[in-house]
């Protein structure tokens, strides 16, 4: 099978368009991350949606976290077969072919001292997720989503969700864990009273929900949620005891254009898509990566100049091209010139690709360190 890059290779010898991850970054990243939950005194269980990578994933359990978030039942079993213990599918699944695998699933990695955790929002989300495992020995844990803003999954807080945990409690293969109250939308508010301001309606939210618990004498385990945009909200609130962000690893575009927050770690670029020159003019330069190399639901990727100067600026070429623009009379990249690309959007970025380049030593003068295989790549299902 084809390959950008052996190991050992010379960074600039890597094919184009390859996606390359910055070891020496990525690592900053999470040792930052890691000061930080154990600064607050909070669990944190990274967002494996947006690096869909086992070895990733058990990298990041190694410095502290305790397992992995997935959306998707096909990512679950991707990375439990890849050696991830403990999975928790922070989203709704109902039907009844996906809930089959689920309660397999959760046998599988129950057998090898693992864990399952999963997210409802419904009744019949509760009594189907229990028909489908009934007869198991162990209980999984089961946590109830409220909707805090985000305008997607999730009940709005209030009885009901408690009288969804009484559900969950009533039955013998389940078990009420907590919730699960994220608020997406707020990650990518670009100032930072702006993010401070809405996760302050959230967190009043939460607490309104906790003392609805606390009136029907229900215990609430834990409250988990939080993402890269907002987490130092969560984290020093006293109520969240979990975090899932998980863009920190390798931040993105969109991120980028967030105003920083003193409450939290600033974090590196540390995912790029190496493209190179394949024409060029006076006007503009073509680069070899277009749509099919990087995803631009949050827009069109930077361009980061590691030799420094004024950055090219990147306009839609299509599937396979990447125009190429200079300012200010700057000059424009020669012909074979490598360029690198900060994609709009981490996740469906990896999710594009079936190898993440790694490379130690910078993107001047790095080597290839190690590939790593994008596991739950497709895993849609």
């Amino acid at each position: 099978m084809y390959a950008a890059a052996r190991t050992g290779d010379a960074v600039a010898d890597i094919d184009t368009p390859a996606l390359v991850l910055d070891l020496d970054a990525m690592e900053r990243n999470i040792a930052r991350m890691a000061a930080f939950a154990r600064q607050h005194g909070v669990r944190w269980r990274p967002h494996a949606k947006m690096h869909k990578c086992a070895v990733l994933a058990l990298r990041l359990v190694a410095a502290g976290a305790v397992g992995a978030c997935v959306q998707k039942t096909a990512e679950a079993e991707a990375l439990a077969a890849a050696g991830v213990q403990d999975l928790y599918i922070s989203n709704e699944v109902v039907a009844p072919a996906k809930l089959a695998r689920v309660a397999l699933l959760a046998r599988s990695l129950q057998q090898r001292g693992g864990r399952l955790a999963i997210a409802v929002d419904s009744p019949e989300g509760v009594d189907r997720l229990a028909a489908a495992l009934a007869g198991a020995q162990d209980a999984i844990d089961v946590f109830v989503e409220i909707d805090v803003g985000q305008g997607r999954c999730g009940l709005p807080p209030g009885p009901e969700a408690v009288q969804l945990a009484r559900r969950i409690g009533a039955a013998p293969q389940l078990r009420f864990a907590g919730l699960q109250a994220y608020h997406g939308k707020a990650q990518h508010l670009r100032s930072a009273e702006d993010r401070r301001a809405a996760m302050a309606a959230v967190l009043l939210l939460v607490r309104d929900q906790l003392d609805a618990f606390a009136e029907a004498g229900l215990a609430v385990p834990l409250v988990t949620g939080a993402g890269t945009g907002s987490m130092a909200h969560e984290a020093g609130s006293g109520i969240y005891g979990e975090l899932q962000a998980g863009s920190f690893l390798f931040m993105d575009a969109d991120y980028a254009g967030n105003d920083t927050d003193p409450a939290q770690p600033v974090f590196e670029h540390a995912l790029f898509v190496k493209s190179q020159v394949i024409s060029r003019n006076a006007r503009h330069a073509v680069c070899d990566a277009g749509h099919k190399s990087h995803a631009i639901d949050s827009g069109l990727p930077l361009v980061h100049r590691p030799e420094g100067g004024a950055p090219w600026r990147y306009a839609n070429g299509g599937d396979e091209h990447g125009v190429l623009h200079a300012d200010d009379g700057q000059p424009l990249p020669a012909l074979g010139q490598a360029v690198w690309l900060i994609p709009g959007h981490c996740d469906p970025t990896v999710n594009l690709h079936d190898t993440l380049v790694g490379v130690r030593g910078g993107l001047l003068q790095g080597r290839v360190e190690e590939l790593l295989r994008v596991d739950a790549r497709g895993a849609l299902a």
